[in-house]
């Protein structure tokens, strides 16, 4: 992520990274978490007034509304490193205006380089969509409508080998991020000319 020399300087334009600078700076960070080892960088008052004026984020994470899925801090991140939305299931198909709009505002006036779609172990839209898809019930208020746009995953990955919660998971990023690369028109123009990319994450 960007130094804090880099941060420092908030009104000059930031050094654009590329988007596999991004991953590997996430990936490490999460290593980082992993090992028990964070170094929690930039997260004082200090550093919040620093990006007071502007934000340069370097990778957008969409992922579960889920209270144990703390992107920052699995990935060891400060203030101002990630531009973070948040959707239980991690929704992107059908999600509507709100998510996309924000993916879209985060590559088009932070140009952002990466999009990661994360999902992760346990995740109980992607469970209330398999226990609701067999039991062919409806769940109350808009949970109903939430539910319904993970049941596609479900049913794709139903009968892959392995264990078919976190087949269902994976198959829901996977839905996500082939949604992000051919939404008009913001993001299938800069992922065809290379200058966004985006991918799923399994944690």
């Amino acid at each position: 992520m960007l130094s804090r020399k880099q941060r420092e300087g908030v009104r000059r334009p930031r050094t654009l990274i590329s988007a596999d600078d991004a991953l590997h700076a996430l990936l490490d960070g999460n290593a980082r978490f992993v090992r028990g080892q964070p170094s929690s960088p930039r997260r004082s008052p200090e550093e919040f007034r620093v990006l007071a004026e502007a934000q340069y984020p370097e990778a957008v994470i969409v992922t579960c509304a889920d209270s144990r899925v703390a992107p920052e801090i699995l990935f060891d991140v400060g203030v101002g490193d990630i531009f973070v939305v948040r959707v239980a299931g991690n929704v992107v198909n059908g999600a509507g205006v709100t998510v996309k709009g924000s993916i879209e505002y985060a590559v088009a006036e932070l140009n952002v380089p990466l999009i990661m779609v994360l999902g992760h172990t346990g995740c109980g839209a992607v469970k209330a969509a398999m226990k609701h898809i067999d039991a062919k019930d409806s769940l109350p208020g808009a949970i109903d409508g939430l539910v319904e746009l993970i049941k596609p995953a479900v049913a794709q990955s139903k009968g892959a080998p392995g264990d078919a919660l976190e087949n269902a998971i994976r198959t829901n990023v996977e839905i996500g991020v082939e949604r992000l690369k051919e939404l008009q028109p913001i993001l299938e123009p800069r992922v065809k000319d290379g200058q966004t990319e985006g991918g799923g994450l399994y944690i």
